[in-house]
């Protein structure tokens, strides 16, 4: 029953009209109000009041604020190309709130809302419901938020509105699903307790002022979780008690994203959500100083897991949330994070000490939050803590000094509304989480525009940050991985110890602030024209460019790649060593000189691939010729030093003798393509031949690299021909490719053995997984096709089964994984407490019950599955750089097709119940494990890949008409 409707409207302007009730509009001349839909027609039952938000002049969504009578916030946003729906739910409630005897209570309760309501009891009745509808789903407990989110197909966002309000409303806090539930939000701990930013929290956490509730242990564990002695209320009667005394309409946020018009959304929402008690609850408030200033300074030294040596500093300052309209930290902020010539981190590494630097203010509470330096030292650096430590003490001098210039403040001020007027819009999900936080935190005016906001500098509240940063206002955390100490932290097993210091460093020289940027983009028209994909505009034998341009993101960006391509790329392990020297060189040199350039919209990186190397250009039209021009001159011309190339050295082998210690699922991974696509090589491999190089040997590998090139390129925005054939003769012209595409191998997908092998990753991790893999028995689209079906058939089921039910892990998924273009299903289980054997034999239950249900599978049950794939197939790209990277995909395979993705989603709906009878004996017949339990001696990888031929290409092996 839906309470009588007392509505109160907000007088809104029409779309596009320009808001003049911003504080210094000649700062912010971009700031637009959208009404759409929001005086028309009548309110919906349960609705209060409704207002819209400052928004770009570009953005040509719909938006509504509705306040319903229960004191519930909801924002509406109407995205009529949206081909997916998203909601989000914020909760301002989360690990803050925990009591002190059930740590982890908040996440817990997360976990459980998920497995039953009163109208949906079944507990996988709403990922079921999701996933048949192309959609995902999950949740995240922070210290004061709770934020649960979905995606769906839009005919079906009414029943995910059903099922997703019922969290709020009806519960079932089921007690057959409490024990298992507890084991999974345990295997979670588990499964992150080496990530080595929670184990520097983790030391955080003993260091600052235990009676402030954000510094208690957040995840849980069977210990913290564990039933309360008799005669005390239980766990279940526990959780119902945070519920009803936490959860509040007041204190939530929701924001839904769908193509529905707004008034359709306004009636859905407020048929659902209306009735969430209202108890008058307040956001919870955090009282307690997050740091006692009489403990610091202090200096600490963590033990690190893997071979990386960081210093942080962290200063107590005031959190900055509430001057979001003149954001006083972030100009200081981003000079000490500057790195460009004369910046704090050009003098460090100049000096060999460091490698990379952040600065920022995180970790707040409303009241306090840190300002933290991060410095990535290398071996030399870690030797000098005390110098750096005064050379930072110089930098911020320096900014008390003549660093905070009104000049600086306003050129920060221009880029931001530059972001915020051509902003692009991530994927519906995305999109409704940060909106869903940004609506607990800003007034609702502001909910898409604070980020961006910079109304003047308010240089009282600066200087009050800059005089926090100071050497008797100070946590100093070094970490490497020789640190020993007796003491450790109590959740994630952290060596740390206290240390003195006499502050008796030295400070380096050559410090210099940045001058003005002078890579701002001047001219930011929207050029006209949209083509359907791209097109050849250079096809010669050496050298191949397509063109495609596109106002469709309302944005003067373009997306350019060129990649260069060399037959010895990766024909050997030296050689993809040399490789990834070269393109790691190329960064690094670059990195000072085309910094300003970041920070102004351009962004340049080159990556390594198996076929040789790709220069990505990212950024507005304006200007990005002469970033080409520079990055090409400076690969093929400038002087490679010692100390550039034993930096680049050094992180490369620090990347790859930290990988054992990495994600065990991403090293299972690498193990599968390594296993399964040629040619490849090991971290392992990788490691051993990068000791055998010296600078010269990278100068010699520059000219051969360079001399013998086959070259692809392509340009993606919003450019014309014109410009792009011009850019296009540049980049022939200083490249010179000569070699033709037939002389670059390509990356080969492997055939399975029909023998149920064994691989096993090297790792150094201390939980257990299994990933197994299914290969189909070809490359062809139809048989992709039918693999993505009989995937997403798996997907609920497995997780169901081996997850919720058998409680083997944390992380547990099935997914249709293609190696290119060879089709496979990836079914994967970490655990902390199950060996790999259990596991196996869990699988091979699942699948031989998977054989039953696929005898009494009709194609009517079929039907959700193929729709499921198409809809996800169909999904519109949501950034104009995730289309340009769809596209440019497209052109590393031998059939460069644009349209595949489209192809594919019509193959899926003509997919029957005999394809897949048809092909599910062959997928359980070529099965690959990735199996391993501690201590497990790495397989040979590479014998098992040279013993394989290629997946054929056709049935058959026949040309495909």
């Amino acid at each position: 029953m839906l309470r009588s409707t007392c509505l109160k409207r907000w007088h809104l302007l029409p779309q596009g009209a320009l808001i003049g009730v911003i504080a210094s509009i000649a700062m912010s001349p971009l700031a637009f109000a959208a009404s759409g839909n929001s005086v028309a027609g009548e309110a919906a039952d349960g609705v209060k009041e409704t207002v819209t938000p400052i928004i770009s002049p570009y953005d040509s969504r719909d938006y509504r604020v509705l306040t319903l009578e229960n004191g519930l916030n909801v924002l509406l946003v109407s995205d009529p190309e949206a081909d997916k729906a998203a909601a989000s739910m914020n909760v301002r409630v989360g690990s803050a709130q925990d009591p002190d005897d059930l740590q982890g209570l908040a996440h817990f309760l997360e976990h459980m809302l998920f497995l039953g309501t009163e109208p949906y009891p079944e507990s996988d009745a709403y990922q079921r419901y999701i996933s048949n509808n192309a959609g995902s789903h999950n949740a995240f407990t922070a210290q004061q938020d709770t934020n649960y989110f979905f995606d769906i197909e839009p005919s079906a966002l009414p029943g995910a509105l059903d099922r997703f309000s019922e969290f709020f409303l009806s519960p079932l806090f089921n007690a057959d699903q409490l024990e298992s539930e507890r084991n999974i939000v345990h295997s979670e701990y588990m499964a992150r307790i080496r990530d080595e930013s929670r184990r520097e929290n983790d030391v955080l956490n003993q260091l600052l002022n235990p009676d402030n509730p954000t510094t208690g242990f957040a995840v849980g564990s069977r210990e913290t979780l564990a039933s309360p002695p008799e005669g005390e209320a239980t766990l279940r009667e526990r959780v119902i008690d945070f519920y009803h005394q936490h959860y509040d309409a007041n204190v939530m946020n929701l924001a839904v994203v769908a193509p529905q018009p707004l008034d359709t959304l306004e009636e859905w929402v407020a048929e659902r959500f209306a009735d969430i008690p209202d108890n008058d609850l307040s956001v919870p408030t955090v009282d307690a100083p997050l740091v006692e200033a009489d403990t610091l300074p202090r200096y600490i030294e963590r033990q690190s897991l893997q071979d990386r040596r960081q210093l942080r500093f962290y200063f107590p300052v005031p959190d900055p949330i509430d001057d979001y309209r003149t954001k006083p930290a972030q100009l200081i902020a981003h000079l000490l994070g500057n790195e460009s010539e004369g910046s704090l981190l050009a003098v460090l590494r100049d000096a060999g000490l460091a490698d990379g630097l952040s600065a920022g203010v995180g970790r707040g509470d409303g009241n306090e939050a840190l300002f933290t330096v991060s410095i990535s030292l290398t071996p030399k650096g870690a030797e000098r803590l005390d110098d750096i430590e005064a050379t930072l003490f110089a930098a911020i001098e320096q900014l008390r000094n003549e660093g905070l210039a009104d000049w600086r403040y306003e050129e920060q001020a221009d880029l931001n509304e530059q972001a915020f007027r051509f902003q692009q819009h991530g994927a519906p999900q995305q999109e409704a989480t940060r909106l869903a936080m940004n609506l607990s935190r800003y007034p609702v005016e502001d909910v898409q525009y604070a980020p961006y906001r910079m109304d003047g500098p308010d240089e009282e509240r600066q200087q009050a940050y800059l005089d926090a940063l100071t050497s008797d206002n100070m946590l100093r955390v070094y970490s490497a991985p020789d640190v020993e100490s007796d003491t450790v932290t109590p959740w994630f097993n952290t060596q740390w110890k206290e240390q003195t210091s006499d502050q008796s460093g030295q400070a380096l020289g050559g410090l210099a602030l940045p001058g003005p940027n002078p890579f701002i983009a001047s001219d930011l028209t929207l050029l006209e024209g949209q083509d359907e994909q791209p097109s050849l505009l250079v096809d010669t034998p050496s050298f191949t460019a397509w063109h495609m341009q596109s106002a469709r993101f309302d944005t003067p960006k373009v997306e350019w790649r060129i990649s260069l391509q060399n037959p010895t790329a990766s024909y050997s392990a030296e050689e993809a060593v040399l490789t990834r020297l070269l393109t790691s060189w190329l960064n690094d040199s670059l990195n000072e000189s085309l910094y300003p350039a970041w920070l102004a919209g351009q962004a340049f990186s080159a990556y390594p691939h198996s076929r040789g190397m790709t220069l990505s250009f990212s950024g507005w039209r304006d200007g990005q010729t002469p970033l080409i021009e520079q990055a090409l001159e400076q690969l093929e011309n400038a002087a490679i030093t010692d100390s550039a190339f034993e930096r680049v050295r050094y992180q490369l082998q620090r990347e790859w003798r930290n990988a054992p210690q990495s994600s065990l699922y991403g090293q299972a991974s690498r193990t599968l393509g390594e296993a399964l696509l040629t040619p490849q090589w090991s971290t392992a491999e990788l490691l051993a031949a990068s000791d055998r190089f010296e600078r010269s040997h990278l100068e010699d590998f520059r000219q051969r690299f360079l001399d013998d090139l086959y070259v692809d390129a392509m340009a993606v925005g919003n450019l014309d021909e014109e410009l792009a054939r011009e850019q296009t003769q540049l980049i022939r012209a200083k490249l010179r490719p000569q070699l033709t595409r037939d002389d670059i191998a390509n990356l080969t997908p492997l055939a399975v053995s029909e023998e149920h092998n064994v691989l096993h990753p090297y790792s150094s991790r201390d939980e257990s997984l299994i990933l197994r893999y299914l290969q189909a028995r070809d490359q062809t689209p139809q048989e992709q096709a039918t693999t993505s079906v009989i995937a997403q058939w798996l997907e609920t089921p497995f997780y169901q089964q081996l997850r919720t039910e058998q409680q083997l892990g944390y992380i547990v998924n099935a997914g249709y994984s293609p190696l290119l273009e060879a089709p496979g299903i990836a079914l994967v289980v970490q655990s902390s407490d199950v060996e790999s054997d259990t596991i196996a034999e869990r699988m091979d239950a699942f699948l031989e019950e998977a054989d039953q249900r696929l005898d009494q599978l009709s194609d009517e049950d079929l039907a959700p599955y193929r729709q499921a794939v198409h809809d996800q197939l169909r999904q519109r790209d949501t950034s104009l750089e995730s289309m340009a990277n769809r596209y440019w995909q497209a052109t590393a395979l031998e059939d460069v097709r644009f349209d595949r993705r489209e192809q594919q989603a019509d193959l899926v709906l003509d997919v029957s119940l005999e394809d897949i009878k048809a092909l599910w004996p062959a997928l359980r017949g070529h099965v690959l494990d990735i199996r391993f339990n501690p201590g497990d001696e790495p397989s040979d990888v590479s014998d098992y890949r040279e013993a394989r031929s290629p997946l054929p290409k056709t049935r058959n092996d026949q040309a495909t008409p």
